[in-house]
């Protein structure tokens, strides 16, 4: 399973509206696989159902127009994206987002 939580350290609280695209590489290609937006805790459950297969997923958060409904019209990130490797496909991917306007981090959480 691949899931997310963005966290607004700008403002103390979830990032709840966020755009979050999950795809995965084939070849040199990556095909979108799940879209969400966050609920209200910050959350998106990406992939429901069966094990994930092998490889090489990237999830784009859109950050720009979060940013932008919040009045902020400047942010110097527009989007993040991250690439991780699926090894264990039994294993949950957590993805951990931690954004401000000019700044942000990313982490695997358990």
């Amino acid at each position: 399973m691949i899931t997310t939580h963005v966290l607004d350290a700008s403002v103390g609280a979830a990032a709840v509206g966020v755009t979050v695209i999950l795809e995965m590489r084939q070849a040199s290609e990556w095909m979108p696989i799940g879209r969400g937006v966050t609920d209200g805790k910050g959350r998106i459950t990406l992939t429901e159902g069966g094990p994930l297969a092998p490889g090489t997923y990237r999830l784009t958060f859109d950050i720009a127009g979060y940013h932008r409904e919040r009045g902020v019209t400047t942010p110097f990130f527009p989007e993040v994206k991250v690439a991780f490797i699926v090894r264990d496909t039994d294993d949950r991917y957590h993805v951990q987002l931690l954004l401000s306007p000019f700044g942000y981090t990313v982490y695997k959480d358990s």
